[in-house]
Order: structure tokens, then C-alpha cells, then sequence
């Protein structure tokens, strides 16, 4: 099965644009012959968090219309929201569509990034789905910066960790190449990236939208500066690796 590593430039806290933007994306992987794309940390709206706390129509449900240009693409998508909770908060979380648009899965980020705090609710369970025979798990942006959550992922039999992620042009170039390689070798995982590149709230999104392989080998990996897709072959069984530009 052949995955891709969207990156984009959102248009800051608008549903209706980013899902476009995602959507051509999407369309560029199908092209590419991958099966699903994952998609940065709050891709639909940017990551702006004053006005995902002031306005609750930025929030975005599995069935919201808004998603359907993304769920008519022809190609499974994770996709990153601010998911509304039936409270006051929403939560940070992965919705996951199969190519025929049906809801799949959502996982909620477990680990909340300080400011954070302030705005969304944290999620209480672990995320997993099938799909062509390969088992996944979800994790997002610092999430991944504890090890037990991809651990868990690989004991339950997952073959892809999916990682939406925010990382800017300071110290997240290092942690970008840094933690998503540990997991690859730590936990027999392929470990696919998707960041944000350009503008993203009040950073900067350094992009380089990445698959590593077990072992921790870098397959694919997007520039700093282009909205793009990158896709990697991914085996079905462990000690087979594949990659397609």
C-alpha cells in the first residue's frame, strides 16, 4: 500500500478554503497511487487558537459538510480538526475517512502542548484502524513526544504510525528529525509525518513532511518550503520496506 505525507499553508481559520487546499492535495496523492493521506495538526483551520476558542462554527464534526470536497477525493484522509466534545471545549483530534467517505475512526490528542490547556480538552483514549490489511495508529504533534503511546500501538499489532503535526522553524526542526525516527527505531513502526509549512499561527511551519521506516530509515521527505505530498510504499509484513517518489 502506498501512503502519503500531505504538508500545506492553511488560510487561517477558514474551514470551507483549507478543505479545498486539502483536497487538491489529496487528489495529488491518489495520482500518486497512495491509498491514504494524512494531513498537519489542525489543517483546516490553521493553528489559531484564539479564534478556535472564540468561535465554535471553526469546529469541525466527522459528518460536518464542509469535509465533503476531502471525503469525495477518492482516497482515505486523516485529517486534523478541532472536533467539537458536546462541551465547552473542543478537542484536538484525527478524523480518519476511507475512500468512499465513510467514517472510519477519530482520535483525540491525549498530550496537550502548554497554552493548549487553555483551549481544547484532552482525549482519553488510543486511536486505531485497519486499512488494506495494515494496521495504524494516530498520534499528534506532542503526542509523539511519549514514547508508551506509539509502544502501545506496536504491541496491539499496528504496522503505520500516523503523526499530524505542527513544527516550526526554531527548535522543531531538531525535534522533527529527531523524535519521529526514535519511534521508527524503537517501535518497528513506520512513523509518517505531516507538517505544516509557512505561516501557521504564531509560528512558522518548517515543513519536511516525512516517512522513516523501522529501523528508522528516512524514505520520503518533502522541502521546507512547498505545499506537497510525499508517498512511500509500506509492506504489509515486517523486514520489507518499499518507496516511490
Amino acid at each position: 500500500m502506498k501512503i502519503a505525507a500531505a504538508q500545506l499553508t492553511c488560510i487561517p481559520a477558514d474551514v470551507r478554503a483549507n478543505v479545498a487546499r486539502a483536497a487538491d492535495l489529496a487528489a495529488a496523492a491518489r495520482e500518486q497511487g497512495a491509498a491514504l493521506v494524512v494531513f498537519p495538526e489542525l489543517a483546516l483551520t490553521g493553528y489559531e487558537l484564539d479564534a478556535l476558542a472564540a468561535d465554535p462554527g471553526l469546529w469541525t464534526a466527522a459528518d460536518d459538510p464542509r469535509l465533503d470536497p476531502l471525503r469525495s477525493a477518492g482516497i482515505a484522509t486523516a485529517v486534523n480538526v478541532a472536533l467539537p466534545t458536546g462541551g465547552p471545549r473542543p478537542s484536538i483530534a484525527t478524523l480518519v475517512h476511507d475512500a468512499d467517505g465513510a467514517h472510519v475512526t477519530t482520535y483525540a490528542k491525549q498530550h496537550l502542548y502548554r497554552h493548549e490547556q487553555d483551549v481544547f480538552e484532552p482525549g482519553r483514549g488510543d486511536g486505531r484502524f485497519e486499512l488494506g490489511g495494515i494496521r495504524f495508529c494516530l498520534g499528534i504533534c506532542f503526542d509523539n513526544h511519549f514514547p508508551e503511546l506509539p509502544g502501545r500501538g506496536a504491541a496491539d499489532g499496528c504496522r503505520v504510525h500516523l503523526a499530524s503535526s505542527l513544527y516550526g522553524t526554531g527548535d522543531g526542526i531538531h525535534e522533527r528529525a529527531t523524535v519521529h525516527p526514535g519511534i521508527a527505531r524503537e517501535h518497528d513502526l513506520y512513523v509518517v509525518l505531516a507538517n505544516h509549512v509557512g505561516p501557521a499561527g504564531p509560528w512558522t511551519g518548517c515543513g519536511g513532511s516525512a516517512v522513516w521506516g523501522p529501523g528508522g530509515a528516512l524514505l520520503a521527505e518533502a522541502d521546507d518550503r512547498t505545499p506537497s505530498v510525499v508517498t512511500v510504499s509500506v509492506a504489509t509484513a515486517p523486514g520489507v520496506m518499499g518507496w516511490a517518489p
